[in-house]
């Protein structure tokens, strides 16, 4: 990675950090539910404001509007909260809402997890809100139903309790020194639901700390070509971030370019991530100001209309 863009870069990564955090916040018990906007028709406000306050999807099929970063999702599905082989954690963000195709990738994904690596289950983390968009806190992303966090650490043999989807944390899988994966914790089970994961033909990317990132590549075998699909990226120490493409024929969505079909197990490749800035930022003289939140007419034209549209029946 160029020396020039890690300026720019590190300033990212404080940010993700934090979001990084924020995935590990409990959740509550009793929700309290959002006060309501005393102006909701101002154009000034975040759209993160709106999209938040709107507790189940609209009306009809499935339909991804914009981006990952900046768009929504009409007829968005539930993610159900218990399986045989899933169980859904942070009840209180409602955030288990999604694409149906990433509904049944992450079906799918249990079974393998249970079959392959011989763990009980998995344990969902957010998908997105009810119709997409910006959420309150805690992502960037997640706004089209296409992006979805799993949990490093294995669903428990039992069913958790609504105090335990709230308040229990994931495992940390990263060394103390940020250089490797912690052995004690990180075993042969994750290289194979990791490897489950990136086969699937419909996921583009999934996002894991560099560490376990560079212990993929030292332990996969036979056939490594899903290797190209694991990407290092900030804040993915406990989890990791499955990315779907756009769905076929979803002419408004507004995807990523294909990334390389290398491997990414280079020494050069792991340089940046591993270097002295990255490893052990400073912090910047001045904290950067924080920008204007997104505003509606910042957003897609049609998720306007998703945004007003009926809810869907529960």
């Amino acid at each position: 990675m160029s020396p020039c863009r890690i300026a720019p870069l590190l300033l990212v990564m404080t940010f993700l950090a934090a979001n990084g955090a924020l995935a590990q916040d409990k959740g509550s018990v009793d929700p309290k539910p959002l006060p309501p906007l005393a102006n909701p028709d101002d154009p000034k406000i975040g759209a993160k404001e709106l999209f938040a306050r709107k507790l189940l999807p609209s009306t009809g099929p499935a339909h991804v509007i914009g981006s990952y970063v900046k768009g929504c999702i009409g007829g968005a599905q539930q993610m159900p909260l218990n399986g045989d082989t899933w169980q859904v954690m942070r009840l209180s963000r409602n955030r288990n809402w999604g694409h149906p195709d990433m509904i049944a990738l992450i079906k799918r994904l249990s079974a393998k997890a249970h079959k392959d690596a011989g763990w009980p289950g998995i344990l969902v983390g957010d998908i997105g809100q009810p119709r997409g968009g910006p959420a309150l806190s805690g992502h960037a992303s997640h706004q089209i139903g296409l992006d979805a966090d799993i949990w490093l650490t294995p669903m428990p043999d039992h069913r958790l309790s609504r105090e335990e989807r709230e308040e229990m944390s994931a495992v940390m899988m990263v060394r103390e020194d940020r250089l490797d994966i912690d052995p004690k914790v990180f075993t042969p089970g994750h290289v194979l639901v990791l490897r489950d994961a990136a086969r699937e033909p419909a996921v583009q990317r999934i996002f894991v700390n560099p560490a376990i990132k560079k212990a993929l590549c030292r332990e996969a075998k036979g056939d490594r070509s899903w290797l190209s699909k694991i990407r290092p990226w900030w804040g993915h120490d406990y989890h990791f971030h499955i990315r779907m493409r756009c769905p076929a024929g979803a002419s408004d969505c507004k995807g990523q370019p294909s990334q390389s079909e290398d491997e990414g197990c280079k020494p050069s490749d792991f340089a940046f991530w591993f270097s002295e800035g990255v490893l052990h930022p400073k912090p910047p003289p001045e904290p950067p100001k924080p920008k204007p939140p997104m505003t509606l007419a910042q957003m897609p034209a049609a998720c306007k209309a998703v945004l007003h549209a009926a809810d869907a029946k529960p």
